[in-house]
């Protein structure tokens, strides 16, 4: 009698650790499915003259599809963007906020989404790097 109670716990406790090591690792494989967020940035300035350029902008979706976007530089030779399409785009400022219009808002996994801007240079005009 005492050695089948002793086996009985014994299964217990081994039904129990096998569960909570099956669980953890469920847990641990549902996180690391998940895609990875981010994207990558094809910035092309497609037109230049005495201070002024024309930019066309590629975004990427490399994670999730998403529903509204918003891409963030900053220009390091002083230019600022004074017209947009494609994109909502403030004026006068060097630290740069791009956002979706209503009609390109939604971006699916590995899509992309084009926008453009005529900026104003006063001398260089060194492709932005620090996109997020």
């Amino acid at each position: 009698m005492q050695g089948s109670r002793k086996a009985r716990i014994w299964r217990a406790g081994l039904v129990a650790s096998t569960t909570a090591a099956l669980v953890a690792t469920g847990a641990v494989l549902a996180v690391s499915a998940q895609a990875a967020a981010g994207c990558r940035v094809d910035y092309r300035v497609s037109s230049s003259w005495g201070g002024g350029f024309t930019a066309d902008v590629t975004v990427t979706n490399l994670g999730d599809a998403v529903n509204g976007w918003r891409l963030t530089w900053t220009f390091t030779g002083g230019q600022q963007v004074n017209q947009a399409w494609n994109a909502t785009i403030p004026s006068g400022t060097s630290a740069i906020t791009a956002t979706n219009v209503s009609y390109n808002a939604s971006i699916p996994t590995n899509g992309t989404v084009n926008f453009g801007f005529n900026g104003s240079q006063g001398g260089s005009n060194p492709n932005p790097t620090n996109f997020a």
